[in-house]
Parts: C-alpha cells; structure tokens; sequence
C-alpha cells in the first residue's frame, strides 16, 4: 500500500459509533421464500446478541402470533448491551391510543423498544389512511405518548419519508417535528420504496439534520439498487443509526444488506459497529442465516460472498500473489472471508502453483507436474469441463498425474433403464420409474447392484452405493446433495452436451466434480463416480489391492 493512500485510510479511523439496527426478522421476512421458524427466530437473536447489534427487531405485534411468542421466549435471555425491538404501527383514525389494540399489545410487549411506523407522506395519508392531514399528526403524537408513558424505548420509522419530503417538504417535515415534541428516542427516515438516488438522500438527510435536534437513522430499501450506499451516505450525513437485513433479505428486492453496510462503515469510513471482532465473523454469520432461512448463499454478495475474493484470469492471480492489493479492496480475512483461486482456460502458472499449495502439495521442484496439470486443464476445458466450482475433481486429476491416487474400484460396466406406461382411456403419463445396475471389481472380487430410484441419476447414485456399501465403510455417511446441468452449445439442440456438477457430503465436509459427455447419464456417472472416489481418498480408505500393489495408481474406467 503506497503512504497516501494508508495516510488517507488512517485519517478515516475513529469516527465514532454507529448503531446497528437489525430487522431480518420482521422486514426479512417479508421476502419472497424467506420464513424463519421460531426456533430460528430464537436462534438467530441469539446469534445477534453475541455480536453486538444494537437493536434486534423481532417482529410485528399483534398481527402474527409467532412474533409474539418470540418475545414471550426472549423474555429473561441475557441481552447484553442490545435492546429487543418489537414494531407496529401508529393508533386508527379516530380512535384513542388507549382503545386501540395494536398499541395496548406493543406497550404490554416484553420487548424495551417499540419502533412506531407512521405516515410522514401526504399521498399515503389520502389514498391509504383515508383522513385528515391533522389526524394523521395527532395520530403519531398520541401513539408515540402513549408508548413513553409506559416506559417503553420508541422509534419513530418515518415511513414513505423521502417520497413525501419530495411531495411535500415541509408536511413531511411536520411528522417529524410532531415525533419529536412527543418523545420519540429515535427518528428513522425510511426510503421505503427504495426509489431515492444517493445524491439526493444525502441533501434531505442533512436538511433534516439542521431541523431537528434527535438522533436519526436510516431505512433504505434496494428497489433502485442504492440501498447500501444510501445507508453509508446518511451515516456520513448525520445519521447514527442504520437499520437493514442480513444478507438483504426483505419484500421486493429487499433491504440494505448490513453484510456490505457494516464492512463498508467500519473498514472504509472508520466507524465503530457491533463488538469488537464481529467483523471478522461476518461471513459466517451470513451463512448462517442462509442456512436458517433454508436458502443459498449468494456467491456474489460483497464481502462475504464465496466469489467476493476469488480469482480466474493469470495476470490477475500472478498480480494477487505478489500484491492482495493490486486487485482486492479489503483484506478477505478482515470479514472471515477467503481468497481462492479457480483453474480454468484463464488461468497460467501461479493459479495452478497456488491452487496445489491450498491442496497441501508443493511442486515448486516438479515444473513439469505443474505444466501437465495445466496443459490437461486447458485440453479438457476445451471439451466443455470447468473446474471452478468442481475442485474435487482438479484434485483427482493432480493426483492422477503424480501417480498417487490409489485404483479403489474398477467399473465393470453400468445399465440404466425407464419405463414408460400411459392410461388407455387418459393417456396420462403414469410414474417413470428407473432402474440401474453397477458392476464392479475391488481387489478381484466381483460384485453386481440394481436399483430403483425417482429417475436414471438416482438409481444409478443407489445402485453404485449398493454396489460399493459392503467394501468401504465411508460410503455409508455419503450423501448427493446437489446436482446440476448445464446444456454447452445449445445451438446443437439434442446433440448439444451436457455438464453435470455434482456436489457429496459426508456431514462435515463436502465436495464437487464435473463430467462431460453428448450422453447426459455418461456425464452424470463420470462425476458421481469421482464424487466417491473423492470421497474414500478423504476418509484415507484403503483397499486390499493397494496395499499389496501401491505401484497400481491409476483409476479404470
């Protein structure tokens, strides 16, 4: 790093603190395919409350009775130095906050903080609550009251706030000072359509800096794709608090990512956010509550993505090894990230050379093991193969060529048939049930398996489990948990080829290979075959045979 530009980091440091508000499991949950249970919801509050974040937002009371027995089960849990959240809106039209039902249960809630949504747009006033401006302001003063009389913590979200300030500047800008007057801790200005651009947040934030004497915070959703930067730009502007969703997660496209606003806050402006050394547990916490919420990972998430710090083309890895900072932003490990390095076609020397560190082998005497694994990369990439996300079978092939990878088994031979039968009078297709059968050879014993399965893939996976169950013990604790296909030359039609990725775990590990072939169930059995080979080498299995004869090495058929 040249001195300027560590000068120019340093002087960043130490801006002060900046409060995390999280609301994945409120305003995440309103995603599409995203649902904690409540065991989840406990769990991932938990998880919150070890990191430091400031305000955890549970959920929307009364309306969903899951939300309320959150708080019921939070009740008594050690909070540290955080405060549970529980979020409802301001009291009806024309109605007292003591007669309303919504507020009575927020303020009988065991959460300390209540955060208020409220109308601050004059459209919404009209078209949604159907009445009066005036009511609309009572309505947030009276609810806002009557939280703080019964001693609760409240945050008013401003909801629609930018939409309505460009409407109507100052009836927007009325709700606000209304929320003051009654009390409210917090003001937090929601970009609820996630519509606003960065340039014109940043001039309303600091506008409503100089008007009002509360501490603010920001709401951004990512509808326009800002929701980030809007969220660090009202930080630098004047807000205190930032609230925002694991992994994004929320209604649309969903919220600010705190897993890119956290990062960017402390490692590029110089806040200071959550415990120290929660940062370095982001990536993991990422894929934590992906795991929670029952999906996958985006691989291309900033920071803590699986491809935020991966590297393909030559120059770009031979400039990486001498310098991380030639081409990352951040240091991979200061979020609990890391860096790879994917072989493909781009790839030259130093990917391989540092592909086999990561393996455990050091070849920098062996430039000639180094050249094959290249020149086979290079070849078998132009048939359609791609090793960056299949690297179990990179490292089988690195093997192959130093002759060290044991023949566990040899394939005899493999049938797969379906059958097909319609109703006579409907003509519907009935079940298509499969059947395999595997014939292998291990250490001069023969032995031959049939199975059925839900289609050719699986009965071929269970007939060759079958097949190899009764010689290597491992088999039992592997499991085909993914499998891909993807068409190459797709202008070929029926005769394009097909490129299966299959991934296996044995519980605490998993693994990828990749076959190529114009038959897809020739593709298919190629990498379910390297799936289990892989997976006997990493359980150290060793077979009879090899024992008597290491110097057979290589893999048949």
């Amino acid at each position: 790093m040249s001195d300027e530009k560590r000068t120019e980091q340093e002087g960043k440091k130490d801006k002060g603190k900046v409060l995390v508000y999280d609301t994945t499991l409120r305003d995440g949950t309103q995603g599409r395919d995203v649902d904690f249970s409540l065991e989840a919801k406990l769990k991932l509050a938990k998880r919150l409350i070890q990191l430091g974040f400031d305000y955890i937002e549970g959920g929307w009371i009364p309306s969903n009775p899951k939300d309320s027995r959150f708080f019921e089960e939070m009740e008594g849990e050690e909070l540290g130095g955080s405060q549970l959240v529980a979020c409802g809106s301001t009291r009806k039209p024309g109605r007292s906050a003591e007669e309303d039902y919504g507020l009575e249960s927020l303020a009988s809630s065991p959460a300390g903080g209540i955060a208020v949504v409220g109308k601050t747009w004059s459209f919404h006033v009209d078209e949604v609550l159907k009445t009066s401006l005036e009511e609309n302001l009572a309505m947030i003063a009276d609810s806002i009251r009557f939280l703080k009389e019964r001693g609760k913590e409240v945050i008013y979200d401003a909801e629609h706030f930018f939409d309505g300030f460009e409407d109507a500047p100052d009836y927007a800008l009325e709700t606000l000072r209304v929320a003051q007057s009654s009390g409210a801790d917090y003001v937090c200005l929601c970009d609820t359509n996630g519509g606003t651009l960065p340039g014109e947040l940043a001039r309303v934030v600091r506008i409503v800096r100089e008007e009002l004497e509360l501490p603010l915070g920001i709401h951004a959703h990512d509808d326009s794709g800002f929701a980030a930067a809007n969220s660090s730009l009202a930080v630098t502007n004047g807000c205190g608090m930032v609230q925002g969703t694991i992994n994004g997660y929320g209604e649309r496209v969903g919220n600010a990512d705190l897993c890119t606003v956290i990062p960017n806050l402390v490692l590029k402006e110089g806040y200071r956010c959550l415990k120290e050394g929660s940062l370095e547990r982001m990536t993991t916490l990422s894929h934590y509550v992906s795991e929670l919420a029952n999906l996958n990972p985006d691989r291309k998430a900033p920071f803590v993505g699986a491809d935020a710090f991966t590297h393909k083309a030559g120059l770009h890895v031979d400039a990486v090894l001498k310098n991380p900072e030639t081409f990352e932003h951040v240091k991979p490990e200061s979020v609990g990230n890391e860096r790879k390095f994917l072989v493909s076609e781009l790839a030259g020397k130093s990917t391989v050379e540092r592909k086999l560190e990561n393996m455990g082998l050091d070849l920098s005497e062996r430039e000639d093991i180094v050249k094959e694994v290249l020149q086979d990369v290079k070849e078998l990439e132009e048939e359609g193969y791609r090793f960056e996300n299949a690297d179990a079978s990179f490292e089988l092939l690195v093997k192959k060529i130093q002759g060290q990878l044991p023949s566990y088994f040899n394939v005899l031979g493999y049938d797969v048939s379906i059958s097909r039968s319609t109703d006579a009078d409907s003509e519907q297709l009935h079940d298509l049930p499969a059947r395999a059968s595997v014939r292998i050879d291990v250490a001069g014993e023969r032995h031959e398996a049939a199975e059925e399965g839900h289609g050719p893939v699986d009965a071929l996976d269970s007939a060759f489990r079958a097949a190899l169950h009764n010689f290597f013990e491992p088999i039992q604790k592997m499991q085909l948990t993914d499998y891909k296909v993807r068409i190459l030359e797709s202008y070929r039609g029926t005769a394009a080829k097909p490129r299966v990725i299959i991934e296996m775990s044995d519980g605490k590990s998993s693994w990828s290979t990749v076959g190529v072939s114009a038959n897809i169930i020739e593709a298919s059995w190629h990498a379910l075959k390297e799936c289990y080979v892989y997976g006997l080498e990493q359980a150290g299995e060793q077979t009879e045979k090899e024992k008597r004869n290491p110097e057979e090495t290589e893999i048949k058929n």
